[in-house]
């Protein structure tokens, strides 16, 4: 594993690419952890940060151009960002099951899945992970 290609494509990837890691592994323990606690609340408060950061930053990434400098990835940022209030409000309200249902949702669609694509030889996590293609 070498991190030169992450440093190579420029600071806003690398701060993309990290910031989503720390997610995932984040993320990883709340599924683990007691639900409820306030260790889960300040957890939770700070993966939802970094998903935010994930989202945004995504905005500064052109590599697919589909729409104008835009493609698929950016629509679903969008929804992230939906999903990371909607989830929180949820929570706030006392509906549980719908937090839990959409913050499930958030790391499995947009960290794991579309994680794995950034695995796809070509791709920059591709050559940390891998080495270069």
């Amino acid at each position: 594993m070498t991190l030169t290609p992450l440093w190579n494509d420029g600071i806003i990837i690398s701060i993309h690419a990290i910031v989503a890691i720390g997610a995932l592994v984040l993320g990883a323990f709340q599924f683990i952890l007691p639900k409820g606690t306030s260790t889960h609340r300040g957890i939770g408060t700070l993966w939802v940060s970094l998903m935010a950061i994930v989202a945004v930053s995504s905005f500064w990434i052109h590599e697919f151009k589909v729409f104008g400098p835009f493609s698929a990835i950016h629509l679903l940022s969008i929804i992230v960002l939906f999903y990371l209030f909607s989830g929180i409000r949820a929570a706030r309200r006392g509906e549980i099951t719908k937090h839990k249902h959409q913050m499930t949702q958030l790391y499995l669609l947009a960290l794991l899945i579309t994680g794995a694509f950034t695995l796809l030889p070509g791709r920059t996590m591709h050559a940390v992970i891998f080495g270069a293609s």
